[in-house]
């Protein structure tokens, strides 16, 4: 295969600032939200991250691909990154086994990425100036023509993206034999999650993101679930109302990430787009409730807004971030409902937050209550 890593390739930022590097994956052009993940490993699991969609992925860490493609380490059917900016792009691998490399998952995939250029400068750079959008090409070198492409492309703020990642029919996971049952709406759900409910003895059946709560009633679960996802929780009506929906019913609720987002608009609390967002496998959240300290995985570039959730009188934080002080976690006042911002399912990452999972199957058996 032709080593594609050798021809040129540009980055433009929308603030204009520029990037000459070398091409990576597909030769192309490709557009999104530029952020960064601080990760050292587990660049295959971010990469199928369906929250990352749309996003162009700079990785800070200074080797990509080093340890080739394994078919099994995915949180999703597909890449879902929109682009892949990284220093050194390793198209041979170590690991016996790996399926294939880097390049060629890209290439078959169709992601366009530039490699050998300054991360770290362009870490710092959008660290200090904030999430903006971004475009990558390995085909167009007049930066007039791609400040055009560039100006086309939509902010992340107010978009729905939830729908074009979540499934198109409802399926199941896990053993039908299970004790309980457990109704996910998916909105952009990993993998990981699925395999933390079999796990704990719990059969799932996965809802696209725009189904109703009555519609997923019908299954009789024991609780439900709102996955992780993509894009702006406040163009999300319909799963806002959804979640309002199994609130009434007083159903034992589990959110996280945008999940968590969406349980907070359901009680009246606004959610924002952050300047940076957290991205990464070491974010250090204190959990209130039991006083102690857990280091977590993080995907996420809206939050929670901190004044409204502490002026609600519907809920309560349990969880907070100890670098930036925002909000990971909270559950409602009389109601078995609670959501975390950050990922206990990890993949990558540590697994300090799995008992999450724990306390949920506990609530659903009635044997935790608040």
């Amino acid at each position: 295969m032709t080593n594609y890593t050798k021809l040129p390739a540009i980055l433009l930022l929308a603030d204009g600032t520029v990037f000459y590097g070398k091409a990576a994956g597909k030769i192309g052009t490709t557009t999104g939200e530029i952020c960064f993940n601080t990760g050292m490993t587990g660049y295959q699991e971010v990469f199928t991250d369906p929250s990352y969609f749309g996003q162009i992925m700079v990785t800070t860490n200074a080797h990509i691909g080093n340890y080739g493609m394994h078919k099994d380490e995915i949180e999703s059917g597909s890449i879902k990154i929109a682009g892949l900016v990284c220093k050194n792009f390793n198209i041979q691998y170590s690991r016996k086994e790996a399926s294939e490399s880097i390049q060629d998952n890209f290439q078959s995939e169709n992601i366009v990425g530039i490699s050998e250029i300054d991360t770290r400068a362009l870490v710092r750079h959008i660290r200090n100036k904030g999430a903006m959008n971004a475009i990558i090409s390995s085909e167009i070198t007049d930066l007039q023509q791609l400040k055009k492409k560039l100006a086309e492309v939509p902010d992340m703020s107010g978009l729905e993206l939830s729908s074009h990642v979540s499934t198109k029919e409802a399926y199941y996971y896990g053993n039908p034999e299970a004790n309980y049952k457990i109704a996910a709406l998916d909105l952009g759900i990993k993998k990981n999650i699925l395999r933390n409910f079999d796990d704990r003895d719990i059969y799932v059946k996965v809802y696209p993101a725009k189904t109703t709560f009555a519609e997923m009633d019908e299954w009789g679960a024991n609780g439900y679930f709102i996955s992780n996802g993509p894009g702006d929780p406040s163009a999300m009506d319909y799963a806002i109302d959804t979640v309002k929906s199994i609130l009434e019913a007083d159903k034992p609720l589990f959110g996280i990430c945008l999940g968590h987002q969406l349980l907070a608009e359901a009680n009246g609390i606004g959610t924002m787009k952050m300047f940076n967002g957290h991205r990464g496998l070491n974010h250090p959240v204190k959990n209130i409730i039991k006083n102690h300290c857990e280091v977590t995985s993080q995907n996420h570039g809206f939050g929670v807004i901190p004044d409204e959730v502490r002026k609600s009188e519907k809920v309560e934080i349990t969880h907070v971030n100890l670098n930036d002080d925002s909000i990971e976690g909270i559950r409602v006042k009389g109601k078995k409902a609670f959501s975390v911002q950050y990922h206990p399912e990890s993949s990558p990452g540590p697994h300090d937050s799995r008992y999450l999972f724990d306390d949920f199957v506990s609530m659903v058996k009635g044997e935790l209550a608040w």
